[in-house]
């Protein structure tokens, strides 16, 4: 899905920081999998698991076989040339594996102040040296899913090609990607924009030349292939072949026309060149297309689309490499009921289809889908027929057959990889297995984040799929936000001191674009909209919960009392202004635009003006410190007035601190031991270098804890410490997902620290269980416990019956085991002590079937727990 990263702007001068030091961080992904659209997957010819995978804005990846997940390999891009995460072009080499290249930059408008680049690596992606274009590339532009645009000679490894968009034509290199040049003699740079009358360069950029293939079978070890063909957006004239290994071209004579060759993958053994046509250039759009096969020997070609009457376009073209003839393509704009994915064992004679109708709204499948690794692919949806929960896919322009293992296939769509391992079963009337093959690719574009003091310890606001609760961020949560499912969160806060308080915006065709929690963002209601909204804007709840600030797109700043209540019209403020609220004084909202600091000391009624002289453009972001009543941290702007401000007096006044040339976020977690404030985090220029930055002295000192192979492009959108853990900080990145880092050496906690197996009955205690989610085969509950005694609790065993064979598949905050219908939780090391009235709670995801009873009790150490009163 696409996502949209600011230009950062121009640097700022300032006078050097007072002192900057380093720390090695340990870093890894929030667990979501997935989360955008991949749209490419390139297999090595050669070598047995070699696989990349390319995503529109958030880099590139390489399979790792041995765990079955995927390697990052663009994470040292950084701040000022963001654009390279945008990968336009994947290509691995078949005479020497270790050799891959990327073709990257996200767009060729003026989103992207960069010119693309062409990477290169000898390691497999693990470095790479960049050689620069002389042009842009779009990896986030229409069209994107055709390819693959980048080639390489498979005879002369030396040599590659690339297409480029824009009108600027065919380009080789002939030194393995370190220099390029122009094919002049090219006859043809693309004649086809999705839009020409955008006036913003997007959807009216040519898009030029979008695959290269070559025929094999026309060269030799050592020299270069004769044979190239290459495909063009043009719709009369879409196919070009050279015979002289790219000294000539010509148009290949009896093409179909009327249509874009989204793929065209050739069969050198067989002679045959399969075509995937689709009457637009994608991703989303497309309402005719055809597939082709055209005969090299005979010069031949012959209509193999395997639907009469397409109301889609075919992309995802691949061949079986292990058996003549079997080829699969999908239609991959067809977005209702579901895609469909198609296969001939006969060179498209015959084919046949993932799903019929039998008769409609019926359907009969050919596959199973198994999300129990993402449950959330679900969207928690329970359409009726014909449609499906979790579909099948969509934007699913990337499909490839392994070309060692006939049984294994990997698609990419919208929101994951999907993938089977027994794909043969297809051709026998069996019905193949389809799950998520994504773990380790992590491409959501992150808008906000909130660590809460208690509850879950990280809630996000996410572009596409909205935004989830990670109770855990090492597992996949069951379930985004939904009641309602915004098609992309853009802000959320909590309540300074009822952190079970929650509120979120988002967009949302239609509405509603505002939703209440009040357990920690666990369930949802819809909240009422004032008139004119357009979309989510900011938001902020007062300290104690008792009003809510809103700031839509498309209408003023407005006030609610309570949650869902209605809305009234703030005075004194500017539509557009961001908001936020003090964490302790429930009654003080702040709002900021143009360079001023708006007040409210009356719950958000009126704004007074107050502080002056702060960044009047570029982007700015602020917050409120926990706990410290009127103090704010202000992080953003442009040249001139760019960097990092604090206040101490509610806003009246701000003082920039010297040194931060640049800040875009700021964000406060655990103060360090000893320390007595917050400790700060800021993605900044400090002391002349762009990184992640920690103060533990309120800005005095700064410590840059990330590293140049730690960068992620842009992370400008928010950060947040972790309130709990000291040193833990969680990053927004635009296309790698929520990054979250930990000083290196910190320990893990022990799962399971008692000592005694078989500690004695404790009592007595109070035990609840709820089911907070709930879809078809699958469930989400909480369960807490109270220490209702007068002495602590030092380790625990909660237990309990399921009544109707539920299981338990995933778990947090504690250790669950199960056995039978029978289920233990145990401590996971910071939870071992339960102090006289204190609670511990902890939760799971499961499968059911029939019914979804809850236990009828639950034991503490044998001792049977109370219910609470309702």
């Amino acid at each position: 899905m696409p996502g949209t990263a600011p230009a950062p702007p121009a640097s700022a001068g300032a006078t050097a920081p007072n002192a900057t030091t380093a720390d090695t961080y340990t870093w890894k992904n929030v667990r979501i999998d997935g989360g955008g659209f991949v749209p490419g997957i390139v297999f090595n010819r050669a070598e047995k698991d070699l696989a990349y995978a390319r995503t529109d804005i958030g880099g590139a990846y390489r399979w790792q076989q041995s765990t079955k997940t995927w390697t990052p390999l663009l994470d040292h891009v950084g701040w000022d040339r963001w654009g390279h995460t945008g990968v336009v072009s994947l290509a691995t080499d078949a005479v020497d594996p270790d050799r891959v290249y990327a073709a990257v930059g996200t767009y060729t408008n003026d989103w992207d102040p960069g010119n693309g680049a062409v990477l290169r690596s000898t390691d497999r992606g693990a470095t790479w040296r960049t050689t620069d274009l002389p042009f842009k590339l779009g990896g986030n532009m229409p069209g994107r899913g055709m390819g693959e645009r980048l080639a390489i000679d498979p005879h002369r490894n030396g040599v590659l090609y690339l297409g480029a968009p824009s009108g600027h034509g065919l380009w080789r290199s002939t030194d393995s990607g370190a220099t390029w040049s122009k094919v002049t003699a090219f006859p043809n740079p693309g004649t086809y924009a999705q839009d020409p009358t955008d006036p913003s360069g997007y959807a009216s950029d040519n898009q030029g030349i979008v695959w290269v293939t070559f025929d094999e079978s026309t060269g030799t070890p050592g020299s270069a292939t004769r044979t190239i063909y290459v495909g063009v957006a043009d719709k009369e004239n879409a196919v070009y072949r050279s015979t002289d290994a790219g000294a000539t071209w010509s148009r290949l004579p009896g093409q179909p026309t009327g249509l874009l060759a989204h793929k065209g993958v050739l069969d050198a053994r067989g002679g045959r060149l399969y075509l995937a046509y689709s009457d637009t250039g994608g991703p989303y759009d497309g309402a005719d297309g055809a597939v082709w096969r055209y005969d090299t020997k005979a010069g031949t070609w012959q209509d193999v689309t395997p639907d009469a009457d397409p109301y889609y376009g075919f992309s995802g073209l691949s061949l079986d490499r292990q058996r003549p003839g079997t080829v699969m393509v999908t239609g991959y704009s067809s977005w209702w009921p579901d895609t469909q994915i198609f296969r001939t064992t006969d060179g498209g004679a015959n084919w046949t289809r993932a799903w019929d109708f039998s008769p409609y709204p019926e359907r009969t499948d050919r596959y199973t889908m198994d999300v129990s690794s993402s449950p959330w692919l679900s969207w928690g949806a329970t359409p009726a027929p014909p449609e499906r929960s979790p579909k099948l896919g969509w934007m699913t322009e990337a499909l490839e057959i392994d070309p060692f293992d006939s049984d294994r296939m990997m698609y990419g769509t919208g929101a994951t990889v999907y993938g089977t391992e027994d794909l043969t079963r297809w051709d026998t009337g069996g019905k193949i297995t389809i799950r998520p093959m994504v773990r380790g690719l992590e491409e959501t574009a992150v808008n906000d984040l909130v660590s809460p003091p208690s509850g879950a310890p990280l809630l996000s606001a996410l572009g596409d799929i909205g935004g989830f609760r990670h109770t855990d961020v090492t597992k996949v949560p069951a379930m985004m936000f939904t009641s309602p499912n915004f098609t992309s969160g853009t802000s959320l806060d909590y309540a300074g001191a009822r952190p079970d308080t929650v509120v979120r915006a988002g967009h949302l065709d239609g509405g509603p674009r505002i939703a209440f929690s009040t357990d920690n963002g666990a369930t949802w209601s819809a909240g009422q909209e004032p008139p004119g909204v357009s979309g989510g804007g900011t938001v902020a709840a007062a300290a104690d919960g008792s009003r809510f600030v809103w700031s839509p797109d498309g209408a003023g700043v407005h006030w609610a009392s309570g949650p869902g209540g209605a809305w009234t019209a703030s005075r004194g403020v500017p539509a557009g202004a961001v908001v936020e609220a003090d964490r302790v004084d429930p009654r003080r909202f702040y709002a900021f635009a143009g360079g001023t600091l708006h007040v409210s000391t009356d719950g958000g009624a009126t704004f007074t003006p107050k502080a002056t002289g702060l960044p009047a453009t570029g982007n700015v972001r602020f917050q409120a410190v926990p706990g410290r009543s009127g103090h704010l941290w202000l992080a953003g702007g442009a040249t001139g007035a760019y960097g990092l401000w604090r206040s101490t007096d509610a806003g009246a006044t701000f003082t920039r601190l010297p040194g931060v040339e640049e800040a875009d976020t700021i964000g406060f977690g655990k103060a360090a031991p000893g320390a007595s404030y917050d400790t700060l985090y800021t993605s900044a220029r400090i002391g002349g270098v762009r990184g992640i930055f920690r103060s533990t002295d309120t800005g005095a000192t700064w410590t840059r804890i990330n590293d140049d192979a730690h960068q992620w492009g842009w992370t400008g959108a928010a950060i947040t410490g972790d309130p709990r853990v000291f040193g833990r900080v969680y990053v927004s990145t635009n296309g790698r997902g929520i990054v979250y880092g930990d000083p290196s050496g910190t320990p893990a906690p022990d799962p399971d620290p008692d000592p005694d197996p078989d500690p004695p009955a404790k009592a007595p205690c109070e035990a609840a269980y709820r089911v907070t989610n709930q879809w078809q085969g699958g469930f989400q509950a909480e369960v807490s416990v109270r220490n209702t005694g007068t002495t602590a609790w030092n380790g625990w065993r909660a237990a309990w019956t399921f009544p109707d064979g539920q299981r338990v598949t995933q778990g947090w905050n504690a250790t669950l085991t199960q056995s039978g219908t029978e289920v233990t939780a145990a401590p996971v090391g910071w939870n071992t002590r339960v102090e006289p009235g204190g609670t511990v709670a902890f939760g799971f995801t499961g499968t059911w079937s029939g019914a979804n009873r809850p236990p009828p009790a639950l034991t503490v150490d044998g001792t049977r727990c109370t219910t609470p009163s309702p």
